[in-house]
């Protein structure tokens, strides 16, 4: 697939873009992504959103994974799509596969700086995600900002996320973020977080939603070769 090359290139040089494909196996089609790396974190692949695209690829294909439990609403004759907000989505690659995969309507978000280079990847994979009758909206999400979370609302039946826990200073805000969705509404939410442990300090991030939330690993990849772990999928629900 050509990347177009529209508005939304954020200026950047062939030299700085990377474009990489996820192949999908239980749709035969490829999600395009283009990452920016010199720009910083948010936009680039990081291993943790490739371990939830497999697990949600492996689940259409009829796998049975941490998934399948949380789709069988869709098994009970529930004709409307899923609704799937991300967080922190990067370069929105997880979204967008979720949405291809899935025919979800997927809300990501990140802060506002990142989302040109999203609304890139959303519409260099527009054809896929009309094939699918998936959708995907982008909005800005600042972790703790009541503001954009009341706009960015609470309907849906998900909420996903990969790789968000790194800097200790947004600990807090990405558990104020969580509470705002996982408890601050009538309807029961799950938030299924892929992790790649790189610092010790993120145990206080554990050890802090462990006090609002029930936190339980669902899924534990084995570690690539030449390293000692591998990507952790856990599942945060409110405290019964």
């Amino acid at each position: 697939m050509i990347l177009p090359q529209d508005g939304h290139d954020n200026g950047a040089t062939p030299q700085q873009q990377q474009q990489q494909l996820h192949f999908l196996q239980s749709i035969n089609s490829n999600v395009v992504i283009r990452q920016l790396p010199s720009e910083g974190l948010s936009f680039q692949l990081w291993p943790a959103a490739t371990i939830l695209i497999t697990l949600l690829d492996n689940t259409r294909s009829g796998e049975s994974t941490p998934f399948s439990e949380l789709f069988k609403r869709q098994e009970r004759g529930d004709s409307l799509p899923l609704r799937i907000l991300e967080l922190g989505s990067g370069t929105g690659v997880v979204g967008l596969a979720a949405a291809a995969i899935l025919g979800a309507k997927v809300t990501v978000t990140d802060l506002p700086h990142v989302l040109p280079n999203i609304q890139f990847n959303v519409d260099a994979n527009s054809k896929v995600l009309a094939q699918q009758c998936g959708g995907v909206d982008v909005v800005a999400l600042s972790w703790g900002d009541n503001q954009h979370m009341e706009a960015v609302g609470r309907d849906y039946d998900l909420i996903l996320g990969s790789d968000v826990v790194y800097h200790d200073h947004l600990y807090d805000p990405l558990i104020e973020t969580l509470r705002f969705f996982l408890l601050g509404g009538g309807k029961k939410i799950a938030f299924v977080m892929a992790h790649l442990k790189r610092w010790k300090k993120e145990s206080v991030f554990f050890k802090r939603a462990k006090k609002l939330f029930d936190v339980q690993i669902i899924h534990t990849e084995p570690p690539p070769d030449g390293s000692r772990i591998g990507v952790v999928v856990y599942l945060f629900t409110g405290k019964r």
